[in-house]
Order: C-alpha cells, then structure tokens, then sequence
C-alpha cells in the first residue's frame, strides 16, 4: 500500500515512530515532511499528504500534529476526504469500517507511541464493511 504522510512540528517525534512501523509492515511511503521540531503551519502539510489521496497517487494519509484537530479540520476541507482522530483502537476500526476513513489524524501530544503503533496497524488492516455505510458516506 502506499500511504502519505505529514506532521507539524508537533508530531515530528511520532512520524518517525509511524515511519519506521510503515516500512517495518512494508509499506511504499510519501514523506511531505516536515522534518524538525521548528515551527510550521500544520494546514500545508495536510493539504500535501489529502492532495495526494484525493488524486489516487495514495491509497491513504497519516497527519499528525499535537492534538490532532487541527490536521484532521485541515483534511476534512477536501471533499474527497473522510479524515478520523482516532486515540483508540475501537475509533481507529470503526472509522475504516463504517466510515470508509481514508486519512487518519493522530495528536502526538495526547497518544503514546505504543498506542499510536497499534491504532495505525488496526486502521491499515481494518476493511470497509460497505452495505448501509456505504449509502451513508454518498449522502455528503
């Protein structure tokens, strides 16, 4: 799968971690940075990683900042993205399964490492269910 991914300088410390499990699971990945803990405006790069999937050069997108609200307000301004914060293993399935979830958000600041590892595992090997989720998703 090839999956983008960006952060803000909140999140530089747990895209590493992310990274080193994305190409641990063997994954193809899209770094759009940013890659210290100086000060950036975390709407770029959540702009970068969503312009990637909506365009299908992607098959999904990570972003993440300190909360993980702001990344996932960004992403979910493309009409072509179901953006989830997840901080749980329960919304992390859910969000793919019912949801169709293409981006998921995660906030460095509020979720371990170890938690953040399991929530992307889950969301990745999660498959949309479809059926009513599916006429619900094409309703917006």
């Amino acid at each position: 799968m090839k999956i983008a991914i960006g952060c803000d300088h909140g999140g530089i410390a747990l895209k590493n971690v992310i990274l080193s499990l994305l190409s641990e699971l063997g994954h193809e990945i899209s770094d759009q940075g940013t890659d210290s803990e100086i000060s950036v405006d975390y709407p770029r790069y959540a702009k970068s990683v969503c312009d990637l999937v909506a365009a299908n050069a992607c098959d999904c997108g990570i972003l993440i900042c300190g909360t993980g609200i702001g990344m996932s307000m960004a992403a979910n301004r493309n009409n072509k993205i179901r953006a989830a914060l997840c901080g749980d293993l329960y919304t992390a399935r859910l969000s793919r399964e019912h949801n169709n979830a293409n981006v998921l958000c995660l906030g460095a600041r509020v979720t371990g490492p170890g938690l953040a590892e399991e929530i992307v595992r889950v969301w990745l090997s999660t498959e949309f269910a479809g059926d009513r989720h599916l006429r619900r998703i094409e309703m917006f």
